[in-house]
């Protein structure tokens, strides 16, 4: 049994969080999905280093342009994310139909440059979703006050929807009440699939620098310990959501629970271990999406505890609460987190079609 597999036995799914078209030629992903892999995720920084690295796109692109030479950025970005898309959905498509329609999904990121426009997300979600046309597809819309309305709209027109870029409890909380409206609008909840993607490692990032500004033992004490403490949080709402009577009339009805998704997994503080943000946050009906360094350092040295994520809630609530008494801003430091993040997607997916122009050029010369 492989240590996905393991982690699957606690109720834990591992999505990949990459994608490249000779992982999907060649195999790579075949041979990761056939040892537990159970879904993909990506994002315009992963297709930017994916296009931007190699030559594995030229053709396509080249092909594009003998069709339509006026093709521009945007639209040759499209045809290959959708074309890599695809496959991967054809690939996992037996992970999906084997659960139900719980794994083996696929997620899709609408443009960064919508982050702030609800008619223009779903718009463009509704777009994506008819376009690459597979059911196993999930929808990123990140969980901004513009992005929220739109979860909710979605899900009720039955698109599944990957909520991203949650850091704080409230963003959490935001989410998941637009999965439930949506649910309750929804005409049939049957096979609707949703994920609230919880990032970690930044969270500890930034709280760290705050804590060393500090200096004291005692906040000292606290480093490399909130971003967990402040996911477990998240994960005890979860439960008192979808696994109490609140969830049970939805559930009767064949709607999934929004699972909660560990994102930003890899360790950023070479001190921490490299597996910290899975060793720590296995749980039943999550997932963890890993990019490649962490599926390889989880295969070798990760610890499969069905029990880590439950155990020491209240110790997690003392650490958050002791962030104030230190005189740090939690609060704050979450809201730019996601702001952050919604500017440096957005720079990625710039960069990435600056990269792509530059091939489209290259080629029509």
């Amino acid at each position: 049994m492989s240590k996905f597999d393991e982690l699957h036995e606690q109720g834990q799914s591992v999505w990949f969080d990459y994608i490249r078209r000779d992982m999907l030629t060649s195999g790579e992903l075949a041979a990761l999905v056939a040892e537990g892999i159970r879904g993909l995720t990506s994002n315009p920084t992963i297709f930017q280093k994916a296009i931007a690295s190699s030559d594995q796109y030229d053709d396509q692109i080249r092909s594009v342009l003998e069709t339509d030479p006026a093709a521009d950025a945007m639209a040759l970005f499209e045809a290959v994310a959708v074309n890599d898309i695809r496959a991967a959905a054809d690939l996992l498509r037996p992970v999906f139909d084997a659960s139900s329609a719980t794994d083996g999904h696929v997620s899709l990121e609408v443009s960064p440059h919508l982050a702030h426009d609800t008619a223009g997300t779903i718009a463009d979600a509704k777009r994506l979703w008819g376009v690459v046309d597979r059911p196993n597809l999930m929808i990123k819309v990140p969980a901004t006050s513009a992005g929220i309305p739109a979860i909710e709209e979605l899900i009720a027109s039955g698109i599944n929807v990957n909520a991203t870029l949650m850091f704080s409890l409230a963003d959490y909380e935001a989410v998941a009440q637009a999965y439930l409206r949506g649910l309750h609008r929804a005409s049939e909840v049957t096979g609707i699939a949703s994920v609230a993607s919880f990032f970690v490692s930044r969270v500890d990032s930034k709280t760290d620098a705050a804590l060393e500004k500090v200096g004291t033992d005692e906040a000292n004490a606290l480093m490399g310990r909130i971003a967990v403490a402040n996911a477990k949080l998240a994960y005890a709402r979860y439960q008192e959501l979808f696994e109490g009577s609140a969830f049970e009339a939805l559930a009767g009805r064949g709607a999934q629970p929004q699972r909660v998704l560990w994102a930003s997994t890899s360790t950023k503080n070479p001190a921490y271990a490299d597996t910290l943000y899975v060793d720590e946050l296995v749980g039943p009906n999550t997932v963890n999406t890993m990019p490649p360094a962490t599926v390889d350092a989880f295969r070798d040295h990760g610890v499969a505890d069905g029990s880590a994520l439950t155990r020491g809630l209240e110790t997690a609530r003392e650490e958050i609460g002791r962030l104030a008494e230190l005189g740090i801003d939690f609060d704050q430091i979450t809201a730019e987190l996601q702001t952050e993040g919604v500017i440096a997607f957005a720079d990625s997916f710039d960069d990435l079609l600056a990269t792509i122009d530059a091939k489209r050029i290259e080629l029509l010369s």
